[in-house]
This record gives structure tokens, sequence and C-alpha cells, in this order.
């Protein structure tokens, strides 16, 4: 992978992206774009290397499964309860949501929100929208595909984006996430956020 050096403001830090399965790949552009170093996690050893984690779209049963199965699991939530920052995408935001309706698997239980998996619809049901957030003056760009619906909040889970009155990104502490996909277009702001909240975590 392609290694850049950080801008100054963000330092000396690494940004991993969990690479199980699957889209990770768009998500580490984006960072490398940003000019980030960005690394792919795929075991316990690699995920102490680095100063925040991407948890991408894909199948997050899958992704559960594998988490367990390379012994992940339990680090990553030792991790998260300790203020490591963690931003995850559709199955990732999955992964983090303490309630999944209708779905026993393997989660991480760090974000205090409900979660409807696939109520966008299908695969073919996909769409873009632009979505008005309260981090930026100009709407955010985002993919939606067999996207989760956010379908109950927390007191201490902050909205900073919401499609049709039902939120869409959320940040609870340490933990950001999203029901769309922002790694498949040019719009970088919401990963550039997450740097700032790894910054920000590094300078406390």
């Amino acid at each position: 992978m392609t290694k850049k050096e950080w801008p100054k403001e963000v330092g000396n830090m690494i940004i991993g992206v969990l690479s199980l399965q699957g889209g990770y790949a768009k998500h580490a552009e984006s960072m490398i774009a940003l000019g980030a170093d960005t690394r792919y996690v795929r075991s316990r050893e690699e995920l102490e290397q680095v100063d925040g984690l991407i948890l991408p779209g894909g199948e997050s049963t899958t992704i559960g499964k594998l988490l367990d199965r390379f012994e992940m699991l339990t680090p990553l939530k030792d991790k998260l309860a300790n203020g490591f920052p963690v931003y995850g995408t559709c199955a990732g935001m999955i992964l983090l949501a303490k309630d999944i309706k209708g779905y026993s698997q393997f989660k991480l239980d760090a974000l205090d929100i409900s979660v409807e998996r696939n109520a966008y619809g299908r695969q073919i049901e996909s769409f873009e929208a632009e979505i008005p957030s309260s981090f930026t003056d100009t709407p955010v760009r985002g993919v939606f595909i067999r996207a989760p619906r956010i379908t109950n909040i927390g007191k201490e889970v902050e909205v900073l984006a919401s499609f049709e009155d039902v939120p869409v990104l959320v940040r609870e502490g340490n933990v950001l996430a999203g029901s769309f996909h922002p790694e498949l277009t040019d719009d970088k702001r919401i990963h550039q956020y997450f740097l700032e909240m790894v910054k920000n975590r590094a300078d406390v």
C-alpha cells in the first residue's frame, strides 16, 4: 500500500481499515487521498498497531464471524470501551450497534442504536442522495446499498445527518457510524471528520 506523509495537523497516527471481507479497499483509498498513513487490518497484532479503525460495508454476519475466528472481537470491544476511535459504514454500523432487529449475531455492542438490516431495499434498489449534515455547510453525498435503517437511538447518541427524517450518520463519543457509503464518492468530508476524531483522541 502506498504511504503518504501525514499532514502536520494529523501527526504520525495510523488509520486501520478492517480487511476481512467487504468493501475495504475504497475506504483505504479515501484515507490515502487525505494523506493518511493507512494499513489493512487482518489480525489481532495489526489491530494493536493502529490509532483508529474503519469497519467497512459488506456482510455483517460474515465479518462478525471472522472477527471472532481471528480472535479480534474481544480485543476490539475492549479498545472501544477505552476510547479507541472507530468508524463503521453499513455492515460496520450494524456490527457497532447494541441492537440488531431480528438477528442474533456477533457484534461489538458499542453504539446505543437499534438497526434494521437491509431496510432501504435490495441491491437493485440502491440509490444516491445529497444529505444535509450538521458538521458541514453543504450536503454530503451518500450511496445507499442494502443499507441498514436506524430505528432507535439512545440519549447519548448525536445525529450528524438524516435522510427523510431518519438518522443516517450518528456519533456516540469515539464511535462514528453511517448507513451509507461516502467512500464510493469523491466526497471525503466524513473521512476527514473521522481523522479529526482520531487526532483529538491522541491529543487527550
